[in-house]
């Protein structure tokens, strides 16, 4: 099933940090009349009789540099380029409920498929009106990224072959995940008796060691109970357990079928 990647878009504004490095960058370029020291008429006076304006350059210089990049500043803030944090910063939601229900659909599909239902379920826990999340869902299921079809093939595969799980317990699975029950049936149709009986020696080959040293009755129902939870129908499952102790010369001819 296609998976998908939330994403969301991060901008970053820089009135604040700029102008206070702007300003402390500007200040010293303003000079204080009296750093400069006692002068008549505003000039000092040089042994060689030449009259010089003393920190006339610098305090120009400075105040054109200082000036332009207070400019370039508030330049950048008219542009909006220096604008307050927008709410993606803040991790907030979109207003739009349907741009609510497709991030949280999205990110809810990120790394695992889902079902409809569980989608659904989540938008109506979330408050995402009705409306909105039918909009998204449905859009969702047209461009494949819902398809409860191949979710239940793909569950019925993996959990039969990861869990040992029967086509019963494969069932009420899909089931509690909202799946209809014709795709569940299509879905386990993909498993028929001779394989699941395979899977169950499997399963009580694996166990077997485990029960040596305990009576034949409780060995009985210790596996036959483990083949009963994943789903297997009683009487294979007593039949497959019957033969795999037959195997390691247990008596069970005198074993019972009354059930587990």
């Amino acid at each position: 099933m296609t998976r998908r990647t939330d994403w969301a878009e991060y901008t970053s504004g820089s009135a604040g940090a700029g102008d206070d490095a702007y300003g402390a960058a500007a200040a010293p370029y303003e000079t204080d009349p009296s750093a400069v020291g006692p002068r008549e008429d505003g000039a000092a006076r040089h042994g060689d009789g030449e009259v010089r304006r003393s920190g006339g350059r610098s305090r120009g210089a400075g105040g054109t540099r200082g000036r332009r990049r207070r400019e370039r500043v508030e330049s950048s803030a008219e542009d909006g380029g220096a604008t307050s944090s927008s709410r993606a910063e803040k991790g907030e939601p979109p207003r739009d409920p349907v741009e609510q229900a497709r991030a949280i659909c999205l990110r809810l599909l990120t790394g695992t498929p889902r079902t409809r239902r569980q989608l659904a379920d989540a938008l109506r826990k979330r408050e995402i009106p009705d409306e909105a999340a039918e909009e998204v869902l449905s859009r969702f299921e047209e461009v494949g990224l819902i398809n409860d079809g191949a979710f239940a093939q793909a569950w019925v595969e993996s959990r039969h072959h990861g869990r040992g799980l029967a086509r019963r317990a494969l069932a009420r699975e899909l089931r509690t995940k909202g799946v209809e029950t014709t795709l569940i049936d299509v879905a386990v149709s993909q498993l028929d008796t001779e394989q699941e009986e395979e899977t169950a020696r499997d399963l009580v080959a694996r166990k077997l060691r485990a029960t040596r040293g305990l009576d034949r009755d409780k060995r009985l129902r210790r596996l036959a109970g483990m083949l009963a939870r994943k789903g297997y129908p009683e009487g294979m499952a007593l039949r497959v357990v019957r033969q795999a102790l037959e195997e390691e010369g247990e008596d069970t001819e005198h074993l019972g079928d009354e059930g587990l």
